[in-house]
Formats: C-alpha cells, structure tokens, sequence
C-alpha cells in the first residue's frame, strides 16, 4: 500500500508518524569555497536522523546525527586536516547534532525548520529551508518519504575559524558553507 503525501489546505507534508533516515539513500554534504576561486565539496558518510511528524505541525520535529571523523572530501590530507583540532577536532567532538525546535510551513511542500545544530562547542540557531519530494512504497514494501533540505552556516559560528592568508590578497577557505541534505526516511512501525 502506497504512502500518499498528506494535502491539506494546500499544504503537502510528511504524512504523519516517525520516519529513520536510510543512510544508504541519503546524503548528508556541505559546500564551501577555496581560494576565493572554487568551490570544495564534501559529505559525512556516517550519520543519522528522526523525523516525527504529527497531525500538528507544531508536534513534529526532527533530529539527526553526523559523524566527524566520517568526512569525506575525495583528498585524504585535507580530510585529515578537517579531523584536526584546527578545523572540527573530531577526538574532541566526535559528532555534530541538529535538533529542531520548530517547523513553520512556507508554501505548498515547502517548509523552515528552525533548530540548534551544534558543531565542536558551538549551538547556534540554525534555518534549514525544505521542501516535500514525495512519498510512496518502495519495491521491498518500505513506505518512504524524500526530503531536501539546505542552509548556509558561517563556519566561524562553530569555532571552525581555521584560516591562511593568500599571498594574492583574499583566503584559503570561504567562512560561508551551505549544507546540503538530501534523505530518503523510512517508516517506523511500532
């Protein structure tokens, strides 16, 4: 039986209960800018999250989890580099969190959620705009929902404040970084 969004007054939305992000469909990544003159992209391949959504958006909230020492941008000292206390000392702090702390409804499948995202010390409020894909059975009888979700964090905020000089003028790393979510969530059946 397929899962159909939930459309009321116009708004489509995450049909109600408790949905476990599928890592294995999901992505979890962050962009930010080197040089001044390209951009790096990168992705935690560790990570977690819950959503509860209710009849009531304001009873629905969502969680998650990453994994520091799991960052993977493709080149392996700067990886390390980012493990290291210059950037997210991933020994220290071993994960990163997001906890929200409300859902305003913007249009149509599109959503603000409003938390905490604590990065190293750090817990500054965070906006991610998302928005509703879609939701539907897959072939191995899961009901599955698809969410986006971005926002751009200064990395300073976090304590991320690691910085080089360029001989040229400007820096090494950009301070904004846009996150990027993309999650396939699964069902939870009590």
């Amino acid at each position: 039986m397929a899962t159909q969004l939930q459309t009321e007054q116009g708004i489509v939305r995450v049909p109600s209960g408790t949905w476990r992000v599928d890592p294995s469909h999901s992505s979890v990544s962050f962009e930010v800018r080197h040089m001044m003159i390209a951009t790096v992209r990168g992705r935690f391949r560790e990570f977690e999250g819950t959503l509860v959504a209710a009849e009531d958006l304001a009873e629905s909230r969502v969680s998650g989890r990453a994994i520091v020492a799991s960052i993977d941008t493709g080149q392996t000292d700067r990886d390390a580099h980012l493990r290291s206390p210059d950037f997210f000392d991933a020994e220290a702090f071993p994960e990163m969190s997001f906890r929200s702390m409300r859902i305003e409804h913007v249009e149509g499948g599109m959503f603000r959620v409003i938390g905490e995202l604590t990065i190293k010390d750090q817990t500054p409020e965070l906006s991610l705009a998302t928005v509703v894909h879609g939701a539907g059975a897959d072939p191995w009888g899961n009901e599955r929902v698809g969410l986006g979700a971005h926002a751009v964090i200064n990395r300073t905020d976090f304590g991320l404040a690691w910085q080089q000089r360029l001989a040229r003028g400007g820096v090494l790393v950009g301070d904004e970084v846009t996150i990027v979510l993309d999650v396939s969530a699964v069902r939870v059946h009590d």
